[in-house]
């Protein structure tokens, strides 16, 4: 049980349990055995709540014994008396003693028989001290410490006056400026947690090797009871062991056009590149292995000259002495200053007279491959050179000269080339040494026309006579009134033809035409383009294949002689695959539903992840088609729909049902309905 507290103790809780025996006298009252203070003796306690323990006679196993346990406590001098207790029972322990304030405290227990004769006494000593001890200022060392050194630590003593229980220690924690504490308490440090633990004067600690940067150290001092500075005090150890970085400025990336002026410069983030003196920091920069130029701080700077190859080498020292001069950094500059040699080719391709090629050639840096012009004019104008349209391969230089876009006339031509350094030169010359021109002679247009079907249409053409019907066949030329546009059911190709000719009308055979088919949004290819020969007469014939939507032409490139010609272009509407089947040809009413499934083909591109939407739709002799449920297909294009038959009117009516492919964005094929499949209600 918990007793009262009175003025100076708390409360005073008393457990105890002692063996019950007969009558003794008083002189057999044993002293409380082995009296002694939970936690240890002569140890400072922060907690204001001791507990005595001693030994029973019978090692407390039994019951209480009859008599009694007194507790006396006296203050420091032990002249005045705070306290006497008497507790029934010989209870081996009395708990929860409280002491009016910190300072040392003697407490005397003695034990009654069960005649009320006293015992001998035994006393114990209480040590509290519950004070903080002053802060304590960590004293890092001067200046930066070499990352393989240990850093000396020195301890600032807290001011005076100190605790009862003195100066433990101090407690030290090292982070890089996450907030850490010396102690997880926040008003204690542990034995443990106390880095100097011999008194107020162990005031040096080595940190060993720490991290290289700000290396944050906090410091508590620790009171002889445990209790720890109310105030966590910090400073910065700081820790180089990282040469400097030095980074060359003004190399260029690949050949440089000329002299180039180079410039090393040193960063150091810790100790730094300040200037201070000849034995302070300095950044140095050699050309083709001569001696450094080094100047003081954090910058050196060179001037590269001379075609060829340079090696450039540079480094620096830091404020902690930390140098790059075993091992430098390098890079090469490499400097020409010679333009490259341009020539066009001795001779134009007769298959291909219109393909104006040039070279670029260099000894040192290089054709640019990304760079170079061809350009043309009339010949002997000062009008501007046109470019041409120009692809640059490696060396060469490729331009393409659309004849048909210039009048009749002679033309010159000037290539414009560079070499990987920058440096650019323009030639009109061929690699013999003439000059390029070349005469313009007029050409003959070219034109197509090209449609749906076969070369030739069949007509049947019927007449009557003597009353007699008589029919004929009849081949004619269809392809100027062939239609713009073509609906064909899905999966299915379709012929599709034309014919060259020129503009004095002979037919031009024997020449390739490419069919150029460009399919709707949604189709899994944009584009297809097929090569045909022309006939004798001019006429060619290729067979579309089955696909998606598209828009149908055809080009011509022309020739020597023929200029560039195109059709006009046709659009081919393929209509959606779509199928239907019903699980039976009867359904009862109020029975179990009919099954419908079905496929749609070709989702395409866009769409075939998410399927598309059908429409389910009915209708019974003499009506129109009705919609009953849209569904949607799965990424392959089928689709299931369960529909029971439940209206007694529909008994003995023949239904027909098929599925709808509605329009939808990014399906490149046209609506479309499924044959009609058939069940009767019964």
């Amino acid at each position: 049980m918990k007793p009262t507290a009175n003025a100076l103790l708390a409360w005073v809780a008393i457990a105890a349990a002692s063996l019950l025996g007969t009558d003794l006298a008083a002189a057999d009252t044993p002293p409380p055995l082995n009296l002694r203070v939970e936690g240890g003796k002569d140890i400072w306690h922060a907690d204001n709540d001791f507990r005595l323990r001693w030994d029973r006679p019978d090692g407390g196993g039994g019951e209480p014994e009859a008599g009694a346990a007194n507790l006396r406590l006296r203050d420091a001098s032990g002249s005045l008396t705070l306290l006497q207790t008497r507790f029934p029972g010989n209870i081996g322990r009395i708990e929860y003693i409280h002491v009016p304030s910190p300072g040392r405290y003697t407490a005397d227990v003695w034990l009654e028989g069960a005649d009320g004769e006293a015992g001998p006494m035994a006393s114990a000593t209480l040590l509290f001290d519950d004070v903080r001890p002053g802060p304590s200022r960590p004293l890092p060392p001067t200046g930066w410490v070499a990352g393989n050194a240990a850093a000396i630590l020195a301890v600032e003593h807290p001011a005076a006056p100190q605790p009862l229980s003195g100066i433990r220690g101090y407690a030290i924690s090292v982070d890089r400026g996450s907030g850490s504490e010396p102690c997880a308490g926040s008003a204690r440090c542990s034995l443990a947690e106390t880095d100097l633990r011999d008194g107020i004067d162990n005031d040096t600690i080595s940190l060993g090797l720490l991290p290289e940067g700000a290396n944050l150290v906090h410091v508590v001092a620790v009171s002889g009871s445990g209790m720890r500075s109310a105030e966590t005090r910090s400073a910065v150890v700081w820790v180089d062991a990282t040469r400097p970085t030095v980074a060359l400025q003004g190399a260029p990336r690949g050949w440089a056009n000329g002299p180039v002026r180079l410039t090393a410069s040193a960063a150091d983030g810790l100790s730094g590149m300040a200037a201070a003196g000849p034995n302070g920091p300095f950044t140095a920069i050699a050309v083709d292995g001569a001696v450094p130029r080094a100047d003081a701080g954090d910058s050196a700077a060179a001037t590269v000259s001379g075609e060829g190859s340079h090696r450039i080498a540079f480094y620096a020292r830091d404020a902690a002495g930390n140098t790059g001069e075993e091992s430098p950094a390098a890079v090469t500059v490499q400097i020409d200053e010679s333009p490259p040699r341009v020539a066009f080719a001795a001779a134009q391709d007769p298959a291909e007279p219109e393909r104006i090629v040039a070279t670029v050639s260099d000894p040192l840096s290089g054709p640019d491959p990304a760079r170079g012009s061809i350009a043309v004019r009339r010949a002997g104008s000062r009008q501007p050179f046109v470019p041409l349209p120009t692809t640059v391969s490696g060396g060469d230089l490729t331009g393409h000269w659309n004849s048909d876009a210039f009048p009749p006339g002679t033309y010159e031509f000037r290539a414009m080339g560079y070499d990987a350094a920058g440096n650019g030169t323009s030639s009109e010359r061929r690699d013999n040494g003439t000059r390029l021109v070349l005469v313009n002679l007029p050409k003959t247009p070219a034109g197509i026309v090209a449609g749906f079907g076969g070369r030739r249409l069949v007509w049947r053409r019927c007449s009557r006579k003597d009353g007699r019907r008589r029919c004929r066949r009849e081949e004619i030329e269809p392809f100027e009134q062939r239609p713009s546009s073509r609906t064909v059911p899905y999966a299915r190709g379709l012929s599709f033809a034309g014919r060259l000719t020129s503009a004095a009308g002979p037919p031009l055979g024997g020449l390739p035409v490419e069919v150029v088919e460009t399919f709707d949004a949604g189709a899994s290819s944009a584009q297809r383009r097929t090569t045909v020969q022309t006939a004798a007469d001019g006429t060619f014939l290729t067979r579309l294949p089955p696909g998606p939507s598209r828009r149908v032409e055809v080009e011509f490139a022309g020739g020597r002689t023929l200029t560039r010609a195109s059709s006009h272009a046709v659009r081919l509407n393929v209509l959606s695959g779509v199928r239907i089947q019903a699980s039976s040809a009867s359904a009862r009413i109020g029975g179990a539903p009919v099954l419908f499934s079905g496929r749609v083909g070709d989702l395409g591109a866009d769409i075939s992840t998410t399927g598309r939407p059908v429409e389910l739709q009915f209708r019974f002799p003499g009506s129109e088609w009705s919609e009953f449920r849209t569904v949607r297909t799965d990424a392959h294009g089928r689709f299931r729909y369960a529909y029971p038959f439940s209206d007694d009117d529909s008994r003995g009516i023949r239904f027909q049902f098929r599925a709808f492919a509605p329009a939808e964005g990014g399906w490149p094929y046209e609506p479309a309905a499924s044959r009609p499949v058939f069940v009767t209600g019964r």
